[in-house]
């Protein structure tokens, strides 16, 4: 044996002696790998602003006078032992980028979750506060302000919750509360848009059991996800639900109210046995892909009803379809999580000089009063719009838990586009959570942007270049693909 084998042999033993005397000590080692533990905590963080603020959803301005039930953000962190992510739901219509950069600024100074790991998104209830401006409503600065920070205060109190866990997920099916809301009507059927055009194809939102129907001009998506941890002895601790509806309504117009996704997530907690444990259990119901979709059947009358009763049928046909998902679930000790995301800039459709003073000679008319017909609204919309830049600059989102694929995108999308995603991804199941992590307004196809119809009319709500689409799809494929 020559001298330098006997050097290492002798290294070797003194590496093992030292390795067994830490053994028997109980101390740590430099090499040895913690065991693979999964981790999860959730909290909610009450958003309810004071009564006499802006409500956002509509053509007109309204305010406040009355809270039916309260706003919140519901949070939920994950932890594989390497990522630590965060998923936050609010009960907001929609909220800037702006905003929830600040949130999540906030959070990672707080809790140390990287920003980029943040998912924060908006319901889309159309009886919350107004967070970004649109139409005639405008946002109000100190509730912003009151946002980012009860927001932050969620996922800190979530993180605080945490504990080991197990996690599991499943996808059902509801397709009896989404029905298509745009529909090709017979010829000479479709009136004008406010821009005085002619050239639709398609009406949203025609009048139900109209003779001029033709057919619904996109599909639904029926689909119920889940997404639920629990902890080691079995106790609930998250779900986390997904579903193309874009609300429901039904609401008096000057209250406040967190829409059906607050009330589903009130039902699940009683069907889980969950309502008055501690810590306490949390239900998120996240916006699927609805941007064309709504809970409107046009081909048959509902009877008269009273205010929220429909946001309850609604909610109880969700709640029952993702409660059979839960009994059937098999829950996992660990799996890996994932969190990718990228910036992509995106085009603007801005006005032209001759759109821009047929806009402003229409608001001169108005002289000053409140905005009353879609020609004036959108006339104001053609206004502002003539500052903003010629691209915007839009967050990309896509997590993984296990095999579950989750995207996040800052607009109204379209359901073809989320149909598109859940067949591309190499996770199965995938789904998309929209208005999540900025807002950007509506995201059809270019197929529907030369359908027309009030989602491509240009505003601040709709107002990204016409192939915008396959670019956030491409996006949303290239982040799913590092991990394949």
């Amino acid at each position: 044996m020559n001298r330098k084998l006997l050097q290492v042999c002798f290294a070797l033993v003194v590496l093992a002696s030292a390795l067994n005397t830490c053994a028997q000590s109980g101390q740590p080692t430099t090499n040895t790998f913690p065991p693979r533990r999964f981790s999860a905590g959730a909290a909610t963080s009450n958003i309810t602003p004071r009564l006499g603020v802006s409500i956002n959803g509509h053509f007109n301005d309204r305010a406040a006078k009355h809270i039916h039930d309260e706003l919140h953000a519901r949070c939920l962190v994950l932890n594989d032992g390497q990522t630590r992510l965060a998923i936050v739901v609010c009960d907001s219509c929609m909220i800037p980028r702006e905003v929830l950069d600040a949130a999540k600024a906030l959070i990672q100074q707080r809790t140390g979750i990287l920003a980029e790991n943040i998912l924060i998104s908006a319901t889309h209830t159309h009886s919350g506060p107004t967070c970004t401006g649109v139409f005639q409503s405008e946002p109000n600065a100190d509730y912003a302000k009151f946002l980012v920070e009860r927001i932050a205060d969620g996922v800190q109190r979530a993180v605080n919750q945490v504990a080991l866990a197990k996690v599991a997920w499943g996808v059902g099916q509801e397709p009896n509360q989404v029905f298509n809301r745009r529909w090709r009507m017979k010829p000479g059927r479709i009136p004008a848009d406010p821009f005085g055009g002619t050239n639709d194809l398609v009406k949203m939102n025609p009048p139900v059991e109209s003779p001029d129907l033709v057919e619904p001009a996109g599909p639904i998506d029926p689909d119920v996800s889940v997404l639920a941890v629990r902890s080691l002895e079995g106790k609930p601790i998250a779900l986390l639900a997904n579903y193309s509806l874009h609300y429901v309504g039904g609401v008096p117009g000057t209250d406040i109210s967190a829409d059906y996704f607050g009330a589903f997530c009130n039902r699940i907690e009683r069907l889980l046995g969950a309502n008055g444990q501690e810590p306490p259990f949390v239900a998120l119901l996240a916006n699927g892909t609805s941007g064309d979709i709504n809970n409107i059947n046009f081909r048959q009358k509902r009877p008269p009803q009273e205010p929220y009763e429909q946001i309850n049928i609604v909610a109880d046909a969700v709640v029952r379809e993702a409660h059979r998902v839960y009994q059937t679930l098999q829950f996992r000790d660990w799996v890996p999580l994932g969190v990718a995301q990228k910036e992509i800039q995106l085009g603007v459709r801005r006005p032209d000089e001759t759109e821009l003073r047929r806009a402003q000679e229409i608001l001169a008319k108005a002289n000053g009063r409140e905005l009353r017909s879609p020609e004036e609204i959108y006339a104001r919309e053609t206004v502002l719009l003539k500052d903003h830049p010629k691209e915007v600059s839009l967050i990309i989102q896509a997590m993984r838990i296990g095999e579950l694929g989750i995207t996040a995108i800052p607009c109204e999308v379209f359901v073809e586009i989320g149909l598109e995603i859940k067949a591309k991804s190499p996770f199965k199941p995938t789904f998309t959570i929209e208005l999540a992590n900025g807002y950007n307004g509506y995201l059809p196809t270019p197929e529907h942007h030369k359908l027309g119809g009030y989602e491509t009319w240009r505003a601040r709500s709709s107002y990204l270049e016409a192939d915008a689409a396959p670019k956030i799809v491409g996006a949303v494929m290239e982040l799913f693909a590092r991990w394949r």
